[in-house]
Order: C-alpha cells, then structure tokens, then sequence
C-alpha cells in the first residue's frame, strides 16, 4: 500500500486528516447532482407560493409557476403572436421571483404590478400590453411566500385560519338560528300577554308615523278579549332568556348572534407559540365552552318544545366537564400551536405529548432545523435523528393523533395532507424540516430541506387515523421520490478531461445531505485527482456492503465547486455508520408502508416455494402417464391447432446466451399477466403457455415488470437490449432477482 493510499484509509478510519489530504470547508463543494441548482430564479419549480384567499380548502395554496400556466392555457393561441405573449410573461414571473427571494412582501397582485412596471419601462409598449391583457385573466390572488425558515408557520396559520372561518359560518348559521327562534318565541309570549296588549306597548309597536290613525286604547280592550290565558311559565322563558344570552355573549367566534360591542366583539385568540399556554387558556376557558354547549342543547329542545322540566332539569344541573364529547369539542375553533426551533423551545417540548394526549382540539406545528445532530456521550459521533426524525414517529403511537411529517421543500405536494390533518376532529401533528442557512451556508433553504427528504435522512410520510379500518389505509409513504429504493437515484452528466460527455447514475444518500452542512465538513477530506485511485469506491457502493472488520475501500463522494470542477471526497467511518443507521431507519418505514415487507416477502417465498413442489409433482406424474395415443388418433385436433402460430422451439439452457430473455413457457400457468403488459412482446402457444414473440416489439422495462407481475417467476429478462433506454440502472437491478 503506498503512501497517499495509507492516509487515505487512515482518515477513513480515524477521521484525521493528514497534510496531502484537503479540507473542504472553505471550498464551496456540494453534492454533484445540486450542480444544476446554482440559481433558483432561473428555475420554474413549486416556489415561491400563493397563499390563496378563496377556493377549495385543499387549494390553499398555490405554485406561482402554476398560476402563470394556466393564464397562459388561457390566453396564449398558437403560433408567433402567443409565443411572443408566452415570452412576455413568464419574464414577469421570473422578476416576481427574483423580487420574493430577495425578500419583497405582498400579494402576487400587488407584485405584478411593480413586476409589469420595471419590465415595461425598459422593453416597450408590447410587452406591457401583453402583461396587461395576462393580468385581466389572472383569477387567484394572495399573500407569496418563499421556501424560507418562516414558511411554515406562515402557510400552516393561513391554511388553519380557513378552516376555522368555514368552521365560524357554520357556528353563525345555526346559532343565529336558534337565537331568532328563541326569540320569536319570547316575542309572541309577550305579545299575547296584558303587557303586550296595553295600549304603550301597541302604540311603540306601530310606531310614530302612523300612531294618530289609531285608537290604541280601543284596540287594547278589544285585544284583551282574545289574549292568551296561560302565558309561557315563568321557567321556561328564564330558561330562554339564559340561553339567547350565552349564545350572544359567547366569545369564540364572535361578531354573531346580534352581540355588538364588549368582550363577544374583541373574541379569544387561538394561536399560540408555545405548549403551556394553550393548555393554560383551554382550561381558563372550559366553564364557558361547557356553558356554551348546554345553551346549545338547551336552545335545540326548546324551539322544538321537547324540553321536560322533570327530565331535563336534573340532567342540566350536572352538566360538566364530562358531558363534552368529541362533537362537542368539534365545534370550537381549534387551537394552533407553532413550535419554532431553538432552545427556549426545548422545555416546552416536554409538554407537547401532554398536548397531543388531552381533549383539547389542537393542531401542532413543530418546524426543525437539525436532522444531523452530534452525540453529547462521545466526541464526533452522531445521534442521528433524535430530536426531529423520532418525534413524528413517538406520536404516531398514541393511535389517535394525525401525523404528518416532512420538508418545507415538499409542503405545496401536500396540501391535500395538510387540509386533511387541519379538518381532522382530533389533534394534529405537523413536524416540518426547514434547512436554515446558517447551517448549509450558499445552499438556498429549498434545495437543504429537499436534500434532507431526498437522502431518507427526514423522509415525509402521514398517519390518518380516520383513513381506514387498517395500517395500510392509514399511513402513507408514497410521497418521498423512488420509495421502492433505498436511495433515490438521480442522472449526473459531465465533461471528462478529454472533453467526452459523461453520463451516470447517482444514488443521492444521507452522506450527500451531510455533506451540504458546513458543520460537518470535518469528516470529509477532498483528494486532488492525482492521488485517486482504485482502492477508492462510491458511498453507495460501500453502504450497500455489509461492516465486517476493517473496509477494503475507501468511499468517496462526488462534489462539485463554486467553478463547477468535479472533486473527490472521501469520507470517515463515522458518517458512514450514521448513514448506515439513517438507512435501517428508512427500512423500517418502508416496511410500515408496505414496501419490501419482510412478512409479505417471506409469505410470498413460501407459498412460492409450495407451488414449485406442487408443479414438480404434477410434473412427475405426468412422466409416468400412459404414451400418448397414434397419430390417427389426433387427426381432428390437427386443423385447430394450425390456426396458432408456433412457439419457437425450446433452446437447451447450457445453449442459450447469458443475456438472452426467455420464458421457461412448460410452466406457464396461463395468468395473463404478461399479456396484459404486451400482447405483441408476449404470445401464447397452442398450449395456451407463454412465450417472447417478439423481443423488438416492447421495452426492457416491460420485460422487467413482466417478470415481477409472473406469479411462477419464469420469466427471465436477461440484459437490456437499447442501452439508451431511461432508467436502466433500477431495471438492472430489479431484473437480476430473475437472472
């Protein structure tokens, strides 16, 4: 082993680094697959986003470059004229971009317009006129967010504030309606009654204008004659009054009922930063809400006149904490809780659980901005996940709770997520991963947090437990990239030395996203392309080996610099191992969310294994079956069997290339599963037995799912034939399970 080889492996081993082998943390390196990603204005992706102010409360929110796509669906005809239009606008909407990631605030209304304005005080009359006719068929406006360490709690509190507005009208509606029903019937007591009857109380009810037409002292006598003899009792209508008082003082969603000024107008506040003061103003706050829910109660059995004094009465007098059920509760608004990072959170964390497991309606966002923490028991070792990764899965536990975890990179993906978790009548969980720059220096928050979903290190997944009876209806982990692998695979091209163009498959890992954080650059040492070697292996390479004993390679990262010069990175022992730990945690998930399920696997290995011995034994015994009958025998069936066209004739294993697909078609069991796929690639023969037809008429990739769909597992794909084909590199590998 020479010399440069020897210091190499003992950085791996060790972590220090010797004087040939260079820091990286005043480099400006990051991972080669960001390469592409230097400046995000440039590029049409999910953000900056829309917080929209009416619509459907899964569609709170909404993409800029979505916006401006379906202005231009709407506007722009084919041809030169809509092209030139196209041009125009999304110009727009890369100043409106640039202008938001340097920090401008307001609606997208108000920011196209400053936008229109710059871009038309510098290009001419054309482009304004275009501008103006896109902005006329603008139809949704709101407040722009970029994906910055604010965005969370800002999309989470307006997407929570439309749910609660719904959830106002609706409490207005109907008690509003008890209120005026109530009323009324207070109303016709009084005026059947001698107070309402007398002549003062008829002369204010007609009113000044037309008060000399009438002889109110007449109309009183003649009006005694006909009133009510038994007026409302005395209970009942205290009863009423009660009720319409606390359903017009009532103070959490005020501004109903007819209540004007005071306490009702100003209302309760139901956002919070921390744990304990939402617990505090709950309980402050449960005699009114007890209070509120029995005058409901009692409102609905008196406008239907179903209240009985001698069985109501009792029933009321001990209503208390305990008669409050869900549906009950469900009619408050819901209290939101939004847990920014940082120390002064930290005891108050302790509390959260306490949160999730009361009664209390509440929606919890807990945002992070570590994912990688280092080990407070042994200097340079990692705790991977303790405080962001673990949390969302502790709580998952409790069973009752939604959960849902993920990057502020992906939240736009989710918004069906999210209105679900705000609509859910129990609590709610919201744990959101946000990159903050001074943790991943020149690296925007956008491209931290998706690295960190990308690399499994905080993947996204959600728990309903209103959504089915079992696991599987319940949690779901379909929304992280390439859930099937272990590491999402990204297509990395660059130019070698001899200016060739040079295309590879790049398996994005936890490594990778450590990598992007200037706090660990201590485990990384960059290699001058002089001292590469052989002995040196890819991170994915060396992950997908199992640890026995000392490595006999040492594993490296592609990185780019700031110039976009390619660079080596080897890398120590210890983030291997944390990446290790990071990849049987995502294992673990994969297996709740149903992929590579170890019992499902095992299940299939054995019923597998029990039809193979069963089609040996059917085998067998046709073996030792009679001979067949004389040729004259068949003669009928000859004529039929013509019809099909003939399956090619069975080549001898030991004769047939390596690479070379087939279908051991004698047992077939006709499932049409192939078929199904490709009915032109895959045939049967006259035995109703399958057979490759015709190789050329399909994919690889239809091969390789041919081959997975099989319930017998006979057909083989071999190796690709179109080395141009997407994706080769999953479907080679996915195909060698059936080599």
């Amino acid at each position: 082993m020479d010399q440069e080889l020897q210091r190499q492996v003992a950085f791996h081993l060790t972590g220090k680094r010797a004087d040939s082998l260079h820091a990286v943390d005043a480099r400006g390196l990051r991972p080669a697959v960001l390469a592409p990603y230097r400046d995000l204005t440039r590029l049409r992706y999910d953000f900056p986003l829309v917080l929209v102010r009416e619509g459907p409360d899964d569609e709170f929110a909404q993409s800029l470059s979505g916006i401006i796509d379906r202005v231009l669906r709407e506007i722009a005809p084919r041809g030169i004229e809509g092209e030139r239009l196209r041009g125009h606008v999304l110009r727009l909407e890369r100043e409106i971009r640039t202008a938001v990631a340097q920090g401008a605030r307001g609606s997208l209304s108000e920011l196209w317009e400053l936008g229109a304005r710059r871009l038309a005080a510098g290009a001419g009359e054309s482009v304004g006129e275009s501008l103006a006719r896109a902005r006329s068929a603008l139809a949704a406006d709101g407040e722009m967010v970029d994906c910055d360490e604010t965005m969370p709690v800002r999309l989470l509190t307006h997407a929570w504030q439309r749910v609660q507005d719904r959830k106002a009208r609706r409490f207005r509606e109907e008690t509003s309606r008890l209120v005026l029903r109530l009323t009324d019937i207070l109303r016709a007591d009084f005026v059947r009654s001698e107070a309402g009857c007398s002549p003062a109380s008829l002369k204010a009810a007609v009113g000044t204008v037309h008060a000399p037409a009438f002889d109110f002292d007449a109309m009183s006598r003649l009006l005694a004659k006909v009133a009510a003899k038994d007026p409302l009792p005395e209970s009942r209508c205290r009863r009423i009054r009660w009720a319409v008082s606390v359903l017009r003082s009532q103070r959490f969603f005020p501004g109903g009922n007819g209540a004007t000024g005071g306490e009702s107008a100003r209302g309760y506040g139901f956002v919070f930063d921390n744990c304990a003061g939402a617990l505090e103003a709950f309980r402050a706050r449960l005699p009114e809400m007890i209070g509120l829910v029995k005058a409901i109660a009692v409102a609905e059995l008196e406008v239907d006149s179903r209240y009985v004094e001698s069985k109501h009465d009792a029933f009321f007098e001990h209503f208390d904490e305990s008669a409050l059920g869900a549906r009950d509760l469900a009619l408050f608004p819901d209290y939101l809780v939004c847990l920014r990072p940082g120390p002064e959170n930290a005891a108050d964390n302790a509390r959260l659980m306490e949160l999730l497991s009361s009664p209390l309606p509440v929606k919890v966002l807990v945002q992070s901005d570590d994912v990688v923490e280092e080990s407070t028991l042994s200097d340079g070792h990692f705790a991977f996940g303790v405080r962001a990764t673990q949390l969302a899965s502790t709580v998952v536990g409790l069973g009752r709770v939604y959960v849902l975890q993920s990057c502020s990179s992906n939240l736009l993906q989710l918004r069906e997520r999210i209105a679900s978790g705000l609509a859910y009548p129990g609590s709610a969980l919201f744990s959101v991963f946000c990159g903050p720059a001074r943790y991943f220096g020149g690296l925007p928050p956008y491209l931290s947090a998706a690295a960190a979903m990308h690399s499994r290190a905080l993947p996204a997944f959600s728990y309903d437990p209103a959504g089915g009876p079992d696991w599987a209806s319940r949690f779901r982990l379909e929304d992280n990239p390439q859930t099937e692998l272990d590491w999402p695979v990204q297509t990395f091209a660059y130019e070698d030395e001899e200016r060739q163009r040079v295309t590879q498959e790049l398996p994005f890992t936890f490594v990778d996203f450590a990598a992007c954080d200037a706090r660990y650059a201590a485990h990384f040492a960059d290699i001058p392309p002089a001292q590469w070697n052989a002995n040196m292996a890819p991170v994915s390479e060396c992950l997908a080996r199992e640890a026995h004993g000392l490595t006999d390679k040492v594993p490296y990262l592609l990185m780019v610099d700031e110039d976009n010069v390619l660079h080596r990175v080897i890398v120590d022992g210890k983030l291997i191992e944390a990446a290790r730990r990071c990849h049987e945690t995502w294992n673990k998930l994969q297996e709740l969310g149903g992929v590579h399920n170890s019992y499902a696997e095992r299940l299939l290995a054995r019923e597998r294994q029990a039809w193979e011995e069963q089609k040996r034994r059917e085998l067998a015994a046709l073996g030792a079956a009679p001979a067949p009958p004389a040729p004259g025998a068949r003669a009928q069936a000859a004529p039929a069997a013509v019809m099909e066209k003939p399956a090619p004739a069975e080549v001898a294993p030991e004769e047939r290339p390596a690479d070379e697909p087939y279908i051991e078609t004698p047992r077939c069991t006709s499932c049409d599963e192939c078929t199904q796929i490709n009915n032109k690639m895959f045939a049967y023969d006259a035995n109703k037995q399958a057979y490759i037809a015709d190789l050329g008429a399909g994919t690889y990739r239809q091969l390789v799912e041919a081959a997975e769909a099989c319930q017998v597992s006979i057909i083989h794909p071999g190796k690709p034939r179109d080395p141009n084909e997407p994706g080769l590199a999953e479907l080679v590998e996915r195909a060698a399970a059936f080599s």
